[in-house]
C-alpha cells in the first residue's frame, strides 16, 4: 500500500492530510513532507490521520521526531485521529500522553487558536 500526503494552510496553520498506510516503506514520504514544511517555517502543524488505515513503529518514530523538532522551534503539532485501531497504537506506546490528539480537524484548529498561536 502507498501513502498520500498533502498540505494546506487554514488560518495560518498548516494542515497535513495523510491517507493510506504509514510503515517502513511509506514513512520516508511523510517524513520528507513534514520536514520540508518545518524547513520553511511551518511549525504550527495539524496532522490529519483520519484516512490512515495502518501505522507501524516507523510512523510513530517519525512523528515523535517531527514533534521534538517543532517544539524545539516553539511550534506545536496536533494529531487528528478518530479511529480506535489507530488510537490503540498511541495508547499502548503511551504516546497519547506525548501528543495532543483531537477527534476532528475542526477541534484541532479551534484548540490551536485558543492557545494564541
Amino acid at each position: 500500500m502507498d501513502v498520500t500526503v498533502s498540505s494546506t494552510t487554514v488560518n495560518g496553520r498548516t494542515v497535513v492530510d495523510v491517507t493510506g498506510e504509514v510503515d517502513v516503506y511509506t514513512a520516508p514520504a511523510l517524513r520528507e513532507r513534514l520536514n520540508a514544511l518545518v524547513d520553511v517555517g511551518r511549525t504550527d502543524l495539524v496532522v490529519d490521520l483520519i484516512q490512515v488505515r495502518f501505522m507501524d513503529s516507523t510512523g510513530l518514530g517519525l512523528l515523535v521526531g517531527v514533534l521534538k523538532r517543532v517544539r524545539g522551534l516553539g511550534g506545536q503539532l496536533q494529531l487528528v485521529i478518530d479511529a480506535e485501531r489507530l488510537l490503540k497504537v498511541f495508547r499502548i506506546t503511551s504516546l497519547d500522553q506525548v501528543f495532543t490528539i483531537r477527534e476532528t480537524r475542526d477541534e484541532a484548529l479551534a484548540a490551536a487558536s485558543l492557545t494564541g498561536d
